[in-house]
């Protein structure tokens, strides 16, 4: 590759300065391997690349360990450096159009199982902390709240005598989800001891000894004091009591609709995962009652 022709992509990413430092690092990580191929291929020009050995480039870069999200990146980032080139008059085409990585497979996410979950919330200590505590875990379980829905929690988005909690979601969309009952006796334990806590003027459901908003870090660590010393096994964060209570949900109701609309999901594509997790709980019941279920051995 000539330096004029390297000389272009110090140029694009001098145009990108709108961008954040981190997207701009991207690019250039992701451009750099371009580069390397082409000099690998012997590839002059810019303007001699064409889709095949684009095609080239995803297998080459595959052969060399990359996963499925770093070669769409990879891709991404040629079709906006190509864009580039198109406007400087350097190329004519963009030989990335078109072209796709191979798909990742998605990765089931990591659930408690129903006796875990139960396990979790037996929290028997009666410290203020431990009580909120203990309403915040059973909440996020009973509602399938995300961390931030939690952590954003004011007073007027829980009605207690109708048994719902209204949250802000992603996309700043709202919804409102039933709270079960073991959540109501938890919040109401929890309120009488949040009055002695906080001012007036604040708002927050859940707050630190302080009176003030409790932070998704402080929450975080706070589930991971009590997973330890509830005997939970593994990394349990807290995005795993929402997928619990999805995967707990489907397995008792089969309705994938109702999920959706109680997660919060736009696209039910992206509730569908847990139809996966919830056919591993029927695999595992046939192995263990299916008279036929596994082979003799010989």
């Amino acid at each position: 590759m000539k330096e004029s022709e390297t000389s272009l992509i110090n140029s694009f990413l001098d145009s990108l300065q709108h961008l954040s430092p981190h997207t701009r690092k991207g690019y250039q990580r992701d451009l750099k391997f371009f580069l390397e191929y082409c000099k690998d291929q012997r590839i002059k020009k810019w303007q001699a690349m064409d889709g095949h050995r684009v095609r080239g480039f995803v297998a080459w870069r595959h052969r060399q360990g990359a996963g499925g999200k770093s070669l769409q990146r990879n891709l991404s980032a040629i079709r906006v450096f190509y864009r580039y080139l198109i406007e400087q008059g350097a190329a004519r085409q963009n030989p990335a159009q078109g072209i796709l990585a191979p798909k990742t497979p998605r990765k089931l996410p990591r659930v408690l199982d129903a006796d875990q979950a139960t396990q979790l919330m037996l929290i028997d200590d009666q410290s203020p902390l431990a009580v909120r505590d203990r309403a915040m875990l059973e909440l996020m379980y009973s509602s399938g709240l995300r961390l931030s829905e939690l952590i954003q929690l004011d007073m007027n988005n829980l009605d207690l005598k109708d048994a719902v909690v209204t949250v802000l979601g992603k996309g700043k969309k709202t919804r409102t989800v039933p709270v079960g009952r073991h959540a109501i006796a938890a919040l109401r334990k929890w309120f009488g001891i949040r009055q002695d806590l906080v001012r007036s003027e604040e708002a927050a459901v859940f707050v630190t000894q302080r009176g003030k908003r409790i932070s998704p870090r402080a929450f975080q660590l706070r589930l991971k004091h009590w997973a330890i010393k509830q005997g939970i096994p593994g990394n349990v964060h807290p995005h795993m009591l929402r997928h619990s209570f999805a995967s707990h949900l489907l397995e008792s109701s089969g309705d994938l609709r109702a999920v959706q609309e109680l997660l919060g999901h736009a696209d039910i594509s992206t509730t569908q995962i847990y139809t996966h997790l919830d056919f591993q709980h029927l695999a595992r019941v046939y192995d263990a009652a299916h008279p036929r279920a596994h082979r003799k051995k010989a």
